[in-house]
């Protein structure tokens, strides 16, 4: 007897026009959509008052697993992935060592097996992401990459970023952009202006991200590829990005939950749970993050999930940049863009799931008959306020800590079973 699990009078996102329905799962897969009642011996959940839609799959990822699992591990951080409402995540791979070889793309991919989200770890563009050497990416994709980045470090050359974009292209795959100039960005803690100067630190002009945009499209154009801009923060790259699109060219956007939501004021604090990089900016260029989004400029939002230990971040001026946000991205959007009205919830889902596993060119982001059982199902009206004591994932640091936010996960489902529920139901 096959496995059923029946979704009952949820409002149903990704299956079409939004309605109201049943969603019925058998054997991983969603296997009819419409107004039914539930098979003998089928799992049930009342969905009433609440939202369906295809899992999140959260494009810019680090698990840290191997090597730094003090941090997160693929398992932990998966967990975190299933609260969140994520069922597919894009793994960096700035582990340790890099995800440069067939052993460590091995290893993370047999790990994900147990995981309560789907694993689509990124091969490096260079050898230990040293900016020197090409990886033979033939054979990494073959292995199960699923793109190619040096996220934290831009490729160093530009013949280099050259031969990395027609490699990529051959392949196949997306390549991960993550732009910046680092002889501007260098010494660097968080956005340079005016909080920056009343702390007294050195800063992180917008200039360092916008060449880096510039040059990685231009590249692009140039090669006839198509490249994914990571983790966008300022007016000025959205304004390139745009430009570009409209002269045809093959690109793709991600921005960040706390760069549409959060500015550099909350540096003011001296916590270094508020520091990333990029940094967070002003409100001009929150506000044309936000644009971007609106009109199409951007893609995608990822989280750029990046666990640290309370230790590494207790120091304002020697912590690691980043902050986790896997576990808060959905919340974020519906509070921030939502429930202001700037876009729609069925938007928001599209640039959470549908998008990214287009970018990616893997299943998901739909609710299709016959397509993997990969739901999450939300309230987009309850609130929390977000206690990094009870987030699932290793690390805390999370920039929206202490704030009321609105929508809750009440399930993940991941290949027709439930990996998360929510205490509160």
């Amino acid at each position: 007897m096959s496995e059923q699990l029946l979704i009952k009078n949820a409002h149903i996102i990704g299956a079409g026009e939004p309605f109201n329905g049943d969603i019925l799962v058998a054997d991983g897969k969603i296997s009819a959509i419409g107004s039914f009642d539930a098979p003998s011996d089928c799992e049930t959940i009342d969905a009433t008052g609440l939202v369906a839609a295809p899992g999140l799959i959260d494009l810019h990822v680090h698990l840290r697993d191997p090597g730094l699992t003090h941090k997160e591990d693929i398992i932990s951080g998966c967990k975190a992935a299933a609260a969140g409402g994520v069922t597919g995540v894009v793994a960096m791979p700035n582990t340790k060592p890099s995800v440069d070889n067939e052993e460590t793309l091995a290893y993370i991919l047999e790990k994900a097996k147990n995981a309560s989200a789907k694993v689509y770890p990124v091969a490096a563009v260079t050898k230990g992401l040293k900016g020197e050497e090409l990886v033979d990416f033939d054979t990494l994709s073959a292995a199960g990459a699923c793109a190619f980045s040096d996220d934290g470090e831009p490729v160093k050359t530009a013949p280099l970023l050259l031969e990395a974009l027609k490699a990529s292209q051959r392949c196949g795959k997306p390549f991960l952009a993550h732009c910046e100039e680092k002889s501007l960005a260098l010494g660097g803690l968080m956005n340079e202006g005016e909080v920056s100067q009343k702390l007294g630190v050195k800063g992180i002009p917008n200039a360092a991200e916008d060449i880096g945009t510039a040059r990685e499209i231009a590249a692009a154009m140039s090669t006839g590829t198509r490249v994914h801009i990571c983790h966008v923060s300022t007016a000025e790259s959205v304004n390139i990005i745009r430009a570009a699109k409209a002269v045809g060219a093959d690109v793709t956007a991600e921005t960040c939950p706390h760069y549409f939501a959060l500015t550099e004021d909350k540096l003011l604090s001296r916590d270094a749970d508020y520091r990333m990089n990029p940094p967070l900016r002003t409100e001009k260029d929150r506000l044309a993050i936000i644009e971007g989004i609106v009109d199409g400029t951007i893609d995608a939002i990822a989280t750029d999930h990046a666990p640290h230990a309370e230790s590494e971040k207790a120091d304002f001026l020697s912590a690691p940049n980043g902050s986790v946000g896997i576990e808060t991205s959905l919340s974020a959007g519906i509070t921030y863009l939502v429930k202001t009205g700037i876009i729609t919830l069925r938007k928001l889902i599209d640039m959470m799931s549908t998008v990214p596993a287009k970018i990616l060119g893997v299943e998901g982001g739909s609710l299709a008959v016959g397509s993997a059982a990969d739901i999450v199902v939300f309230s987009e009206s309850e609130s929390w306020t977000v206690d990094p004591d009870k987030l699932h994932g290793k690390s805390k640091n999370t920039p929206f800590k202490g704030m009321k936010l609105c929508g809750r996960v009440k399930y993940t489902i991941l290949n027709g079973k439930t990996v998360y529920k929510d205490e509160v139901l």
